[in-house]
């Protein structure tokens, strides 16, 4: 296959041009290095190489200015702001920066299109005018303010460049405006030929510059288009070479090179549907680890992103088969692990008020670059101190005082930048140094660590140069502004053989270059083409009539760069997220139905689904060895308790992780009060009433004579269980009025049953039951049962055994039909399981004597009141009993040494229970 750049030198050549003096210019850089390669291939004798530029560089030589990046662009724009715009009416420097940006983009396409600036200015303004009803006698302050604006906007434009050319500077539409005015100048200077090729879409002044130099003889254009492109009247990717070919009169007197029928030629056009980003990047892989087993150089192969975000999913899916890779698009900074750093120190900065939020400071401690400045692991003691104790804020000293080993450290994470942005860039310069020197002692394990602080390093330095010099950032808010904007443009460039194996590339890279095989990704609405985003002040209406590019223009442009990639090519595999994301892209691009509809190719289109391994989850089994046996013995000794037992029966695999593995739960600040805290507090609030009352019967008086020391109990018991988080407002003021209303509603109860002619007597509170033994048929041990009772009183002369559960209990959930039930249902049976248990304990520790009640008082259903354990039998009517008797404590023991025989039994395993 021969290539655009191959015709156009074989044109040159047989033209018998000499090479050493023409310039080459093409639309981007990246095809000047083919252009090269290309020259050296075609050409079979030594010249000079010729000047290769880009079209940028050409209207920069042009332009006799020199191209500032968009960011010093905002910094000279704001000092234009400053001097045209009273001191009671500006805004700051991060605020200005949002708007300003448009400003500029629209300055940008009014100089490049050579739109008379004034008048375009004054159309605005009485479009703004029109639209507020602004000949009124009574505007408001925000209408006369916002009309102002628009009125200025021609100072602000004059002003500006005015400054910039003095300072023989430019942004890039002012670079083409003056290099149009410059062009006869340089006409009458040079005697150079200029060889303009792969052009499409151009602006205003490029189509000037370009037919000025053609028409003196000092120019010829190649263009790299199709003739079906340029038959159908209607096809986008012929739109502005048919503009051109119309409407130019050099093309009366002069050929217009070329029209080519490649486009029609066999092609191999396959369309993959792909769920998802990730699907595509996997089935990128897939194909070309199949081109890769019959080329493995894949020499003339270019994988194009659709979305440039997909570059490192893409990156981690080519096959180990493929040799070579090239990369042409840098690796976005803002994707790095330094740059979520940065993030978290601005974050916590941005609202520094000497209270620091523990998620904040967490994330700083946790992240993989903080971590190892940390002396034994103390940044993980830090995370502990906070989540244990339950610190929702912080500051400076308090993290201090828990580690004092790594002051300085904890000042430069955490000290306060007091809102100035000089502090806040020594303070990243020196963070930068610090992980610095921890990297430097493993430099070839840390190579692209060290790298990328290199990287961050030097955008700070441009963001110290830009504060240096103009002295506009003024507040961190202002500073973290610039490091957003300076750090969305900047990239890590890959360093390779950019002519040699896979070309991985962007769309806009693709420009002039032509692929045997191409793999295009993301061609979807919304990002292939863009579809009608409008980034600028200038009202469509105003666009068309001042011809400047619109929505259709730029989606124009994106279909010429698509077909241009087919228009050679011999393979294409289009891939399209199935997916409809309305914020990453929509539904399977235009394109796509267009190239179905033409009906020139046949094309295979298929939905590819990823293959899933069917899995089916296999229910985790622990083996019980000898060393397990050992050691459930030796927890035999130190007891079971109620609940523990239970676990077992909810799920015995939870019972090993956590009796014999000793796996807790994850502890985590409790920002808001968990209901077992809550449980807690309430238990022990209880317990400290009624102390004092144990072996005393109840009174009115007595109950009545609590309530005042309810709020002083509560307290204390949260500040115990919720260590240094806030119960002061929000949702934790809440809880703990809900815990007092709690302890008022129970003894409330207590008055209304005294009131009603019942006994209450207190015996007991917190009952320990430690030193429960019980002797199972089948075991060579005693096994130890222990357990705490929360209250044992005596109503109306019957004992009652009393557990507390601030959650919501019915009668439901402590009755039992049958006794084999209660070892199978964990939900329905765990209360009377641990009731009984309790109540099996006490009697065998003769605290209390049969019959008796057991049961709970839940706080969330009080009305029910005390719920006692039933036995329900089964028969026609319900029959029940509430007192627990010697047969029911048999019975229970029969269950619950069941269930010990079958936690030590080495024939049955661990096995989890699907819940």
């Amino acid at each position: 296959m021969t290539n655009f750049i191959q015709d156009v030198i074989l044109d040159l050549k047989n033209q018998n041009a000499s090479f050493s003096d023409l310039i080459f210019i093409l639309p981007s850089r990246r095809a000047g290095v083919f252009l090269r390669n290309e020259l050296s291939l075609v050409l079979n004798q030594t010249i000079l190489a010729p000047k290769i530029l880009s079209i940028e560089n050409f209207v920069e030589d042009l332009s006799n200015l020199k191209s500032v990046s968009n960011t010093e662009l905002l910094f000279q724009f704001y000092n234009t702001y400053l001097e045209l715009t009273p001191e009671n009416q500006r805004e700051p420097f991060d605020t200005f920066t949002k708007w300003s940006q448009i400003i500029l983009q629209d300055f940008n396409e009014i100089d490049r299109y050579l739109i008379p600036q004034k008048k375009i200015f004054d159309y605005l303004k009485a479009i703004k005018d029109l639209e507020h009803w602004s000949l009124q006698a009574n505007q408001t302050e925000l209408v006369t303010n916002y009309l102002s604006f628009w009125n200025k906007l021609n100072d602000y434009y004059t002003h500006f460049t005015k400054k910039l050319i003095d300072n023989r500077q430019g942004y890039q539409g002012l670079l083409y405006r003056e290099a149009y005015n410059n062009i006869e100048s340089y006409i009458e200077e040079s005697n150079s030929k200029h060889i303009f090729l792969g052009f499409n879409a151009l602006n205003e002044a490029e189509e000037h510059i370009i037919q000025k130099l053609i028409k003196n003889h000092l120019a010829s254009i190649y263009w790299d288009t199709d003739q079906t492109f340029i038959e159908n009247k209607i096809h986008d990717a012929g739109l502005f070479i048919r503009q051109h070919k119309t409407n130019w009169s050099v093309f009366e007197k002069q050929p217009f090179n070329w029209l080519n029928n490649y486009y029609k030629t066999d092609k191999n056009i396959n369309i993959y549907g792909v769920p998802k980003n990730i699907g595509q990047a996997k089935a990128v892989g897939k194909i070309l680890d199949n081109l890769s087993s019959t080329d493995p150089n894949l020499k003339n192969t270019a994988v194009v992103l659709g979305d440039e975000n997909l570059l490192i999913p893409i990156l981690n899916s080519v096959p180990k088969s493929v040799d070579v890779l090239n990369v042409t698009m840098g690796f976005p900074l803002k994707t790095i692990p330094l740059a979520s750093l940065f993030e978290h120190l601005f974050n916590l900065q941005k609202k520094h008020n000497n209270k620091l939020y523990y998620k904040e400071v967490i994330s700083l401690l946790s992240h993989q670059y903080i971590q190892p400045l940390f002396n034994n692991g103390s940044a993980i003691t830090l995370i502990d101190t906070i989540n244990k104790n339950n610190i929702v804020y912080l500051n400076e000293t308090s993290l201090l005082e828990i580690t004092k080993e790594e002051t300085s450290l904890i000042k430069l994470l955490f000290g306060n930048w007091k809102n100035n942005p000089n502090i806040g860039l020594e303070n990243c310069f020196e963070l930068i140094t610090t992980i610095k020197e921890q990297l430097s002692e493993d430099k070839k394990t840390n190579q692209l660590g060290l790298e990328y602080l290199f990287r961050f390093n030097t955008l700070f330095n441009e963001v110290k140069r830009l504060n240096d010099t103009y002295n506009h950032i003024k507040d961190i808010k202002g500073l973290y502004s610039i490091y957003k904007e300076l750090l969305s443009s900047e990239t890590l460039d890959f360093q390779g053989e950019p002519l040699q194996g896979l070309q991985i590339m962007g769309m806009l890279e693709s420009r002039v270059l032509d692929f045997e095989t191409v793999i295009i990704t993301n061609v979807n609405e919304g990002i292939l083409p863009s579809g009608k985003t409008n980034n600028s002040f200038i009202p469509f209406d105003v666009k068309l009539e001042n011809k400047l590019p619109t929505y259709k223009e730029k989606d124009a442009v994106y279909t010429y760069h698509f077909y241009h990639l087919l228009q050679r090519a011999k393979n294409v595999y289009i891939l399209y997220n199935t997916e409809i994301d309305t914020l990453l892209g929509g539904e399977k691009s235009r394109f796509i139905n267009q190239l179905e509809l033409e009906g020139i190719h046949k094309i295979n289109h298929q939905i590819l689904t990823p293959k899933i391994p069917n899995y089916k989850k296999e229910l985790a089994v622990i083996t019980k060895t000898e060393s397990i046996i050992s050691q459930l013995k030796t927890i035999a000794q130190k007891g079971f308790s109620p609940s523990s037992l239970t676990s077992y029966v909810r799920n015995p695999i939870d019972f090993y992780y956590q009796k014999l593995l000793g796996i807790s739960d994850l502890e985590e600040v409790e920002e808001t009060i968990a209901a077992n805290t809550l449980g807690t507090v309430v238990h022990n609030t209880l317990e400290a009433l009624y102390i004092p009352l144990k072996q005393q019967f109840l009174t009115v008086e007595i109950i009545k004579s609590l309530k005042p020391k309810i709020n002083e109990l509560i307290t204390k018991y949260f500040k115990e269980e919720y260590k240094d988080g806030d119960m002061t407002k929000g949702k934790n003021l809440i809880v703990f009025e809900i815990a007092k209303r709690y302890v008022l509603n129970f003894l409330n109860l207590e008055i209304k049953s005294l009131e009603a002619g019942n006994t209450i007597k207190i015996i007991d509170l917190e009952a320990q039951s430690n030193q429960v033994f019980t002797t199972v048929k089948g075991l060579n041990f005693s096994v130890k049962l222990r357990g705490t009772v929360d209250r044992i009183d005596e109503f109306n002369g019957v004992t009652r055994i009393i557990d507390y559960k601030t959650g919501k209990v019915d009668q439901s959930k402590v009755s039992v039909i049958e006794w084999d039930d209660v070892l199978t249902d964990y939900t329905k049976y765990s209360k009377s399981f641990q009731v009984l248990m309790y109540a099996y304990m006490l009697k065998k520790m003769n605290l209390v004597e049969l019959p008796l009640e057991a049961g709970i008082i839940s706080f969330k259903n009080l009305s029910a009141g005390f719920i006692p354990f039933t036995k329900k039998e089964q028969v026609r009517g319900g029959n029940k009993t509430t007192l627990i008797t010697a047969e029911i404590l048999e019975e229970f023991e029969i269950q619950l040494h069941k269930l010990i025989l079958e936690i030590f039994n080495p024939e049955i395993d661990f096995i989890e229970k699907e819940l």
